[in-house]
């Protein structure tokens, strides 16, 4: 019987909002009344599985072992008794694995479950793990799962990241925790991931050894029921998808769209992501967020009405830090580390009515071993020993550049920044922002990058730029710290020079 793991590790965000906040802000009155946007359909070849998920089949393949909903637990003891690589159909029905906590599915390795349709894994609000075991090369497809309660950071299905798993055509939907956790060269596809109450997957594994994730053609919606920011505050555990040192993933043509919280967040290491063709909208917080972790190209994403519940409770509380469609948080390209690009790409994406447009921060204080970097006991991917980060050796190259997670190498090119007044609200000051960005550095005491210094870097020697956009709308221009707003003369001026070659128009709305 597999018993709980440790928690996951989570990211400590220094800037958290809650349900109750959020909705005090959402009184406030902008200086134009908005209209509440029309919910489309996704765009073609883009996901909308909750409501036309496939079926699967309706009698038992040939070979298979058939499992009976009438009897409990059926579908852990033909799983316990038969040998690895059986496959099982699960006929229509609810199937139901117990009474105790930790009954469960132990899988073995190649092991298939396939559902008839109105074939149901029920957890019954007691059961915490359908799926369990590090096994590896599992196939399920065609379920509905449902019902799991796995404590904080765990998940229902997978919930040992084993390796190889193939998850297709299922609804994973109203648990608690994670409904899915994820092993290397995972693939999820044709999902419908609803409702569950901290995340739809949660990509960790111990050892941080995650490779070839695909993920692909699933809806992801309404996940983080259980406002984990609000729980617990500064926990960084709330959202879509949540990846942890992931080591290459493919996020192409997925539905992602109305979560609390960010609706996909990769915190911590995590290197060569592709998120690709995906329609990700109405999430309360940003479409993206790639904090501290390497080498993105993002591209061909529809991308609207993103961090708005967020950014106005910012505006509500008076709070002017940039919160964006896309976060950069010591994020960027990195040539020492493989990967498909050297860089962080953000290319051809349409970004529409989101709060804000891009937002690439460094926070001059966090970096190894500072009380700052909040993924505690954990340092770049570029020095394998976290002690050497220290006085005095971190004050001289190559650690004084080693030691901290950079926002440089970032490439934001020929995209469309669409922002209607008349939608989003007039917020001057908090809104329709691009933004590069740090803070004064202050702490530890034995910090080698106090006072401007990461302000100069950002802004001035690591890369960071935008160039060829399409913008339309009341856009401003933050630069180096929050207190300098600029206008797009001064942002396309010297000594900045950001965004050549893009044009701008007024658009419709108020000018705010």
């Amino acid at each position: 019987m597999v018993k709980p793991l440790t928690s996951t590790p989570v990211h400590d965000r220094r800037m958290t909002w809650t349900v109750a906040v959020i909705a005090a802000a959402l009184t406030l009155t902008a200086c134009a009344q908005t209209t509440p946007p029309t919910k489309s359909a996704p765009p073609p070849g883009t996901a909308s599985v909750c409501a036309n998920r496939a079926s699967g089949p309706g009698s038992a393949p040939e070979g298979s072992i058939t499992v009976d909903p009438e009897i409990t637990g059926d579908l852990a003891v033909k799983t316990r008794v038969s040998p690895a690589g059986s496959t099982f159909w699960l006929a229509p029905g609810t199937h139901t694995l117990g009474t105790d906590q930790f009954d469960q599915v132990a899988v073995k390795d190649g092991n298939t479950y396939v559902g008839a349709p109105g074939a149901i894994v029920e957890g019954q609000g007691e059961n915490q793990y359908a799926f369990t075991t590090p096994a590896q090369n599992v196939t399920i497809r065609h379920l509905t799962i449902r019902g799991f309660v796995p404590p904080q950071d765990q998940g229902v299905v997978n919930h040992d990241s084993g390796d190889g798993w193939v998850i297709e055509d299922n609804t994973i939907e109203d648990n608690k925790g994670a409904g899915l956790m994820a092993g290397s060269r995972q693939q999820m596809r044709r999902n419908c991931l609803r409702n569950n109450g901290q995340y739809a997957l949660n990509a960790y594994q111990a050892g941080n050894k995650i490779t070839g994730l695909v993920l692909e053609y699933n809806e992801i919606t309404g996940n983080n029921t259980e406002n984990w920011e609000e729980k617990s505050p500064g926990c960084g555990c709330s959202g879509g998808v949540k990846f942890w040192s992931v080591n290459g993933a493919d996020i192409r043509s997925n539905w992602v769209h109305d979560n609390r919280g960010a609706g996909l967040w990769a915190d911590t290491n995590n290197n060569d992501f592709l998120i690709e063709d995906n329609l990700i909208e109405d999430n309360d917080g940003e479409a993206v967020f790639y904090e501290t972790s390497y080498n993105l190209v993002m591209r061909r994403n529809v991308v609207r009405r993103n961090s708005l519940a967020q950014g106005r409770v910012f505006a509500g509380r008076d709070d002017n830090f940039p919160v964006g469609a896309v976060y950069l948080s010591e994020s960027g390209g990195e040539p020492r580390i493989p990967a498909r690009t050297s860089k962080i790409e953000i290319v051809d994406n349409v970004f529409e009515d989101n709060w804000s447009g891009v937002t690439a921060w460094e926070n001059a204080d966090r970096f190894c071993n500072s009380a700052a970097n909040t993924s505690t006991g954990t340092c770049t991917r570029l020095v394998p020993d976290t002690s050497t980060c220290s006085t005095p050796g971190i004050a001289t190259e190559p650690l004084y550049s080693d030691c901290r997670w950079k926002t440089q190498r970032v490439d934001i090119h020929d995209n469309t920044f669409s922002y209607n007044a008349s939608v989003v609200g007039c917020h001057p000051g908090f809104a329709a922002r691009q933004t590069v960005l740090s803070n004064y550095g202050t702490f530890p005491e034995w910090s080698p990058y106090k006072a401007d210094r990461i302000q100069e870097a950002i802004t001035r020697r690591q890369e960071v730029r935008w160039r060829e956009n399409s913008y339309t709308g009341p856009w401003t221009f933050t630069i180096a710290d929050v207190g300098k707003s600029h206008d797009v003369a001064a942002w396309q001026g010297d000594p900045h020079r950001q965004d050549q070659g893009s044009t701008f128009s007024a658009g419709q709305g108020p000018r705010c």
